[in-house]
């Protein structure tokens, strides 16, 4: 990082404004309840989030793939678009505060699943520092406490799929340029979940198109200040602004969903994030960049 553009308020701001454009999401998400089936909700955020994807097409033009490349962005496309199906499933299912909570698995799986197909190594400390977070995880679900939804499956699972999908995006990172690994993940999810929205389709009235139009909007606004965040901070400076988006998701939940305030879900997703910052800090003293920092796949 350029020590000239170094400035961890600046960066601090602008992770706390990411954090809030994706808690917008999960909200607006959950306003718009299960009135359209999960898939078709997906297809309609992609397809209008489209429109932010002209600016790249001059750098998509430009790229010449290989077969291999075109490979990895397939599997890449196919395993996002069943993360994000899930994801919008669980929002109907599950309180908001339970989905963030939950998603901060992410970085988690993408240290274990790393070891499998990047050959890296855990090291004791970072092995602690998984369990930890997978005994978060068991915190917020408490099986055999209380009877667990669907969409806490879906949620594990939805993790699970964008961990897969950001391992493939740091390989591909490495050979084209970012923009068109936005760009083709963008069209190739919109074409995924294509057959999945029409098997169920229902037409949407003006008012869930816009709700579905500021969710991409949103999406959108909150990947680029994250990158406005890292360029001014190290992430081990911005990691642990991540938290206010649980605390912004009980917030919302509370006043305007009416979802009581459930104190294990909020222990639990604070044991996961404190694993992930131990993870991150290791990272950054190792000089590695593995584990993706929180919203690194995000919708």
């Amino acid at each position: 990082m350029d020590e000239t553009q170094y400035s961890p308020g600046r960066g601090i701001f602008w992770m706390a404004v990411t954090g809030l454009c994706f808690v917008m999401v999960t909200a607006l998400v959950k306003l718009l309840g299960g009135a359209i089936p999960a898939s078709e909700s997906a297809f309609l955020r992609y397809l209008l989030g489209l429109v932010f994807l002209i600016p790249m097409w001059p750098a998509m033009r430009q790229t010449r793939l290989t077969a291999r490349q075109w490979r990895l962005f397939t599997l890449r496309g196919i395993t996002h678009t069943g993360g994000v199906v899930l994801w919008f499933y669980a929002m109907t299912r599950i309180p908001i505060a339970e989905v963030t909570a939950m998603n901060y698995l992410n970085p988690v799986y993408v240290t274990i699943l790393a070891v499998f197909f990047l050959g890296e190594t855990l090291a004791l400390r970072r092995i602690l520092a998984i369990l930890a977070a997978l005994a978060g995880a068991l915190v917020i679900l408490r099986p055999g406490f209380r009877e667990l939804d669907p969409g806490h499956v879906a949620m594990l699972g939805t993790a699970l799929f964008f961990a897969v999908s950001y391992l493939l995006a740091k390989i591909l990172s490495g050979e084209v340029p970012a923009t068109v690994v936005v760009f083709i993940l963008s069209v190739t999810v919109t074409i995924g979940l294509a057959p999945l929205a029409i098997s169920v389709w229902v037409w949407p009235d003006w008012r869930a198109l816009a709700i579905l139009f500021a969710v991409a909007s949103f999406a959108t606004a909150g990947h680029y200040t994250m990158t406005l965040a890292f360029a001014a901070a190290p992430v081990t400076v911005t990691q642990p602004v991540t938290f206010l988006q649980l605390v912004w998701s009980v917030a919302i939940g509370a006043l305007f969903f009416a979802e009581p305030i459930d104190p294990w879900v909020i222990a639990g997703g604070t044991l996961i994030l404190g694993a992930v910052l131990f993870i991150t800090w290791r990272e950054a003293v190792l000089k590695k960049r593995i584990t993706p920092v929180e919203h690194a796949t995000k919708l």
